[in-house]
């Protein structure tokens, strides 16, 4: 099974959620080995790799990124699974953090942001985009 976007039940289980705190999204992405735009896009016929798609929508997303105020704090790249399913590798790893989940909000709604989207969803093969609650940095897990 591919996650792509978000199910209808996902959404509204993030909208439910306090929307006046920050937040940070923990985005995992596998790419297509080829983009898969939709047959009436420009770039369809491109032979685009997944990685360029998925460029193209960083390099058209970034700007709305920053206008709600957030920012990428954390990237890394995948090497393996230490404890999980050992067919999940991923070819993006980074944390988005939001000074509102409400700023997510108005950025995945921007028109800005449903143009660069295209790119995301031609690129994807799978993805998981965990939100998470920022927590003090301290010396232990508990």
């Amino acid at each position: 099974m591919t996650h792509i976007d978000p199910t209808a039940e996902q959404f509204q289980a993030f909208k439910d959620l306090p929307r006046d705190t920050p937040i940070e999204m923990l985005n995992l992405v596998r790419f297509n080995d080829l983009a898969n735009y939709p047959g009436d896009h420009e770039l369809a016929r491109d032979g685009l790799t997944g990685a360029q798609a998925y460029g193209l929508y960083g390099k058209h997303s970034a700007p709305v990124l920053d206008k709600v105020g957030g920012r990428i704090a954390w990237r890394g790249g995948f090497e393996t699974t230490l404890i999980g399913p050992a067919d999940e590798a991923w070819d993006a790893v980074f944390i988005a953090h939001y000074p509102s989940a409400g700023a997510f909000l108005a950025m995945v709604t921007d028109p800005d942001y449903k143009r660069a989207v295209v790119h995301r969803q031609a690129a994807v093969k799978t993805s998981r985009l965990i939100r998470c609650k920022p927590a003090d940095k301290g010396a232990s897990f508990g």
